[in-house]
């Protein structure tokens, strides 16, 4: 995900990272926001699949699946967790919406407004969605520590009354809902409900398993564990 999106970590989180630590700093504090790099992708999908038919061997079998799940267009480590746990398949511990039809969901696009939605936004010509899922007409936010200051809020509240304004519903995950499974779930179901999809497991131990997945998704960012 990171080699697909639009950020880069720093070089010195490379190293606690690879180990399983935790950064930035070895702390395991959550009010401390990771600093990243704005960048072009290293890579496109179209790359990273032909990497994947190369890789026949069982012992890039997990490098295959990565490559399946993973989708461009994350702007910051939060999204990708974010990604991972609301649209990776249930048998990983995510909860499928990346599946739903019209292109599961996709992160960072752009949704331009009528001349409506236009004035609920103060001016604003369009609005770039964290993560925008067509079948259920549905914009996920991930709202990090930045979003806590005034002209954020004030900036977040415009552009969330256009994105309504076109007929989307908005919802916002904070840093603390991405700890929990329980309300993660609750959202994907609304986002199931409103594409006309059922939420179901096919399956018992899920709830370990998303434990589990959520920890692996965080540790990959240098998060610690919940």
């Amino acid at each position: 995900m990171e080699l697909l999106g639009t950020y880069s970590l720093p070089e010195e989180a490379t190293v606690p990272i690879s180990w399983g630590g935790v950064w930035p700093d070895g702390r395991s504090r959550e009010d401390v926001e990771q600093a990243r790099y704005h960048c072009d992708p290293a890579v496109t999908m179209a790359d990273l699949k032909a990497m994947a038919r190369w890789a026949k061997s069982s012992r890039y079998a997990v490098f295959r699946e990565a490559v399946r799940i993973a989708t461009p267009g994350s702007a910051s480590p939060g999204e990708t967790v974010m990604f991972g746990m609301i649209g990776a398949p249930m048998r990983h511990g995510g909860f499928g919406c990346g599946s739903l039809p019209e292109g599961g969901m996709l992160l960072n696009h752009r949704l331009d407004f009528d001349a409506d939605a236009v004035l609920m936004a103060s001016g604003m010509p369009y609005a770039i969605c964290d993560a925008y899922i067509p079948a259920a007409k549905t914009d996920v936010e991930y709202n990090g520590c930045g979003h806590e200051l005034e002209n954020a809020r004030i900036h977040d509240g415009q552009r969330n009354n256009g994105i309504k304004g076109m007929g989307v519903t908005v919802l916002v995950i904070n840093r603390d809902q991405m700890r929990d499974i329980v309300a993660l779930e609750a959202i994907a179901k609304a986002i199931c409900r409103a594409a006309g999809k059922q939420f179901r497991y096919r399956f018992n131990g899920y709830r370990k398993m998303q434990e589990k997945w959520l920890n692996q998704l965080r540790m990959g960012v240098g998060l610690p564990p919940v």
